[in-house]
């Protein structure tokens, strides 16, 4: 059991007070938002870039929170001007599979508040991740058997900031987008919840 403090606490009531009774499917980013593995990825994402000469800013992993690995490749490679070849995305998930993904702490508010709702809701996880990489975190974390649907990168036309991810969690849920809400960590997540007709709730705002 994860020991929680007052502030924890506090988050979990203002969550529950947000949310208890007022929806039918409650859609979870994982990265950031139930696992606290953001500082883990921009570094498996710089070390991945130092291989191709680039001293990367990890600023652009926060810009760019919630996009499939590979579009943030191409970004990276457009900003620095240099190409990254299409293995990029394996290496760099093979660096956080190796070195982070273990040590991959829970947010404990948004871990707790999506347990403590699962009796109550059907619960999504919808990703800009690998499926691989998602399934491991939230094996990680001991969320797996709360998890009715997940939604990962590529698995959709287009990903976040594009509606298609929520409205396919939504769909395999038999849950309208009106009755979901979504919990998000960054702005392209947020835009996605809005395209899709969602209410969403920033967690790192609370």
């Amino acid at each position: 059991m994860i020991s929680m403090n007052q502030d924890t606490l506090k988050k979990i009531a203002v969550l529950n007070n947000k949310t208890r009774g007022k929806y039918r499917a409650l859609l979870y980013d994982c990265d950031g938002t139930l696992a606290d593995n953001m500082l883990a990825h921009k570094l498996a994402y710089k070390e991945a870039a130092a291989k191709y000469g680039i001293d990367l800013d990890t600023a652009i992993i926060d810009e760019l929170a919630g996009w499939p690995t590979k579009l943030v490749a191409d970004e990276i490679s457009k900003r620095y001007k240099t190409p990254l070849p299409e293995t990029f995305s394996q290496e760099k998930t093979a660096v956080f599979f190796e070195k982070y993904i273990e040590k991959t702490q829970p947010i404990a508010y948004v871990t707790e508040h999506l347990k403590s709702n699962a009796n109550h809701a059907r619960i999504g996880v919808v990703s800009g991740g690998s499926r691989r990489t998602v399934q491991k975190t939230l094996s990680v974390l001991g969320l797996t058997n709360y998890i009715d649907v997940l939604v990962c990168a590529g698995e959709t036309p287009q990903g976040k900031p594009f509606p298609d991810p929520f409205l396919a969690a939504a769909k395999e849920l038999g849950v309208p987008p009106k009755e979901c809400m979504v919990f998000e960590d960054g702005v392209p997540g947020v835009a996605a919840a809005e395209a899709a007709g969602m209410d969403w709730i920033r967690v790192d705002q609370i």
